[in-house]
């Protein structure tokens, strides 16, 4: 994949510009270490991978998913690069794979990742799991699912990359929305508000409405 996908210039000089001076010279030194990086996915342990590792201690927690973003697109990683590391990564590393996966995956190769996130607990996984590449590649049924699993964990829906233009007209969503809330009223426990939210969505175009 050649040149810089949009939003990957744009989000390193904000995260240059928010790092101190010693972060800073590091995440430099780092891109241009993964940028000339020739060994690809032979090597075990690449350099730039080590500094991927080490992001949070070096830009501080706040700043290092943008900079494993840097990063990532700075060594073009590939899809077994980018699963590689999402398998060996704690969960913050995991997150900056999700996060740059529309970067640099362009088609649905990187869906597992995608699926083995939105299997966990961990909120913040969960919510990487449902951006912009799941917008785009996840199925119908998983999205759905996906949409749910969000629900079940307290993930607000904002997260949902593309859910107005998904949800729209769905009705099988609409039915499992429905299924929820009424799990939830039989049990004797709280509709989050954002399944209304999403429910609203899911009612079809009225043309008619449109046309007045």
């Amino acid at each position: 994949m050649t040149g810089t996908p949009p939003g990957v210039g744009a989000l390193r000089a904000r995260t240059e510009a928010a790092l101190g001076e010693a972060a800073r010279t590091w995440l430099d030194k780092a891109a241009t270490e993964a940028a000339s990086d020739d060994t690809g996915s032979q090597q075990a342990e690449p350099t730039w991978e080590l500094r991927f590792a080490e992001a949070g201690r070096r830009c501080g927690t706040e700043h290092a998913d943008n900079a494993r973003i840097v990063l990532l697109h700075a060594a073009r990683a590939d899809t077994p690069t980018l699963t590689r590391l999402y398998e060996q990564g704690a969960a913050a590393e995991r997150r900056a794979v999700l996060a740059a996966l529309p970067h640099l995956v362009p088609g649905p190769d990187a869906l597992p990742l995608v699926e083995d996130a939105l299997r966990t607990n961990d909120t913040r996984l969960v919510a990487a799991a449902v951006g912009p590449y799941a917008a785009e590649h996840l199925p119908p049924h998983h999205w759905r699912h996906a949409v749910l699993k969000c629900l079940f964990t307290g993930v607000p829906v904002d997260a949902v990359a593309g859910l107005a233009a998904r949800a729209r007209g769905d009705a099988e969503l609409a039915r499992m929305l429905g299924d929820y809330a009424n799990e939830r009223t039989a049990a004797g426990r709280a509709v989050p508000d954002d399944l209304h939210r999403v429910l609203a969505l899911t009612t079809p175009p009225n043309p008619e409405a449109e046309e007045s």
